[in-house]
């Protein structure tokens, strides 16, 4: 797969497969989440539908035979559902043109793992890897809010923070890239698991609001949806708070990228309409004027099945 990418379109020969059980057919798509210590595959129509479903769990702290084990496993669902080609939504830092996990920090069993070649081996089809942060935005683009647009962004939010973005038709993905958590956003903020300070994903995660809900007093073992319209000025400050720094990373996308709308997956979907009123509003107050009114949008799609749509959608965006 080259860096340089031709605009996305449908590849014509896929069909929307029908909505029985079973193997689903031509123009059936596989899709591939490979996470620390677990696989997660899927077979789907060209319109979306997750028609069967296979897991398999597997030591992060092994070697990749392990991780070999575990994606046989999964692969006989693809085999039997003969998909045109498989989507891998990778965790961690990913090398999209070679394939491979390049490395996750809870799972050295992937490091320099080469999920791509080893899909193509098992299923017999081709493969396309990508991060699964910047992946879900094709899961938006395609069976989404996003159908129709050329560009917007797809945002991760709770425990795993990062961006997908399309840009002119193309998802931004240069080798190297990363999915935004670890842009710096307070030159004197907390430590990060990266070692640097001030990183996105310092005060925009869930481990942040559970520890500010501890500073002021509502108890660390908090969620979001029971924050918002929770009693109390306290509760009221820290959801404000948490949208304000979610928005604070999605500006910055913002001013560069000229989105014009984000679809928010994850935990923000927990706060319903008054987060995501509240981060448009403070998306809104951020930006520049010019260009279309910034827009936010929840996604509509089951949290497990993020990944896997924007794994379809990489299959639907071959050449």
């Amino acid at each position: 797969m080259a860096h340089e990418r031709s605009p996305l379109r449908l590849v014509p020969s896929l069909s929307v497969a029908h909505e029985g059980g079973g193997a689903t057919g031509p123009g059936a798509l596989g899709a591939v989440e490979v996470l620390p210590g677990q696989v997660r595959a899927a077979l789907m129509s060209g319109a979306g539908s997750v028609h069967e479903r296979a897991e398999a769990r597997f030591d992060p702290a092994a070697g990749p035979g392990a991780v070999d084990a575990a994606l046989a496993e999964v692969a006989g669902l693809l085999v039997a559902g003969a998909p045109v080609g498989v989507g891998v939504a990778a965790a961690g830092v990913v090398d999209p043109a070679a394939g491979l996990v390049v490395e996750v920090n809870e799972a050295p069993a992937l490091r320099g793992y080469p999920v791509g070649r080893r899909l193509e081996a098992l299923v017999g089809v081709p493969v396309r890897v990508e991060h699964r942060a910047r992946v879900q935005v094709l899961g938006d683009r395609w069976f989404g809010p996003g159908r129709g647009r050329r560009s917007f962004a797809s945002v991760s939010t709770g425990e795993v923070l990062g961006v997908g973005i399309l840009y002119a038709g193309e998802v931004v993905a240069p080798p190297g890239g990363r999915s935004g958590a670890h842009m710096t956003v307070s030159a004197s903020g907390r430590r990060c698991t990266c070692g640097r300070r001030g990183c996105w994903k310092t005060v925009a995660t869930t481990r942040w609001l559970r520890e500010r809900a501890e500073e002021l007093g509502l108890g660390g073992d908090v969620s979001l949806g029971a924050l918002v319209g929770a009693p109390g000025n306290a509760a009221e400050k820290l959801v404000a708070e948490y949208a304000e720094n979610v928005a604070l990373g999605l500006a910055t996308v913002q001013q560069l990228f000229a989105c014009g709308l984000f679809v928010l997956h994850g935990e923000a979907r927990e706060g319903g309409e008054p987060f995501r009123a509240l981060i448009e509003e403070q998306l809104r107050a951020d930006v520049l004027g010019g260009g279309e009114p910034v827009r936010v949008e929840m996604s509509e799609a089951a949290v497990d099945d993020v990944a896997l749509l924007g794994a379809a959608g990489l299959v639907l965006s071959a050449r």
